[in-house]
């Protein structure tokens, strides 16, 4: 699955973003792929400070809204308004909705409905796709 390279403020050919990301990255933000679970070092960053899209750097996340899931995946419970956007992912024989970010369509993860208060969202994010800048 290919994110449309329409509709998005940044827009660049698929070399260009090879060029920009690491192969990881390129994976995950433009191939819709997962990094394994436990091996971003973003699922235990506890501190202060804003994360953003590895591709284009639009905030995405803030640490006030980051909880340990216990998934191995770095989690949120609600983005930063207007950073992200969302389309059903029906691959692997399942329905998800999966999010993107808003300025590039760079694939970001997925989000579930077993949050914590007070959205009860569980924004399970690729922690290559992002970036964290402490406060």
């Amino acid at each position: 699955m290919t994110t449309s390279n329409s509709g998005f403020e940044i827009t660049k050919p698929e070399e260009e973003w090879r060029t920009i990301l690491t192969p990881e990255q390129f994976n995950v933000l433009r191939k819709h792929g997962t990094e394994r679970p436990h091996t971003s070092a973003l699922d235990k960053e506890y501190d202060k400070g804003t994360y953003y899209c590895a591709a284009c750097e639009l905030p995405l996340f803030t640490s006030d809204t980051k909880f340990n899931s216990g998934t191995g995946w770095p989690s949120f419970f609600n983005p930063i308004e207007g950073a992200i956007a969302t389309t059903v992912d029906k691959s692997l024989f399942m329905t998800r909705v999966e999010v993107h970010c808003s300025r590039c369509g760079g694939h970001l993860g997925h989000v579930f409905d077993d949050g914590p208060a007070p959205t009860g969202k569980r924004y399970c994010m690729n922690g290559v796709s992002l970036k964290f800048t402490p406060a």
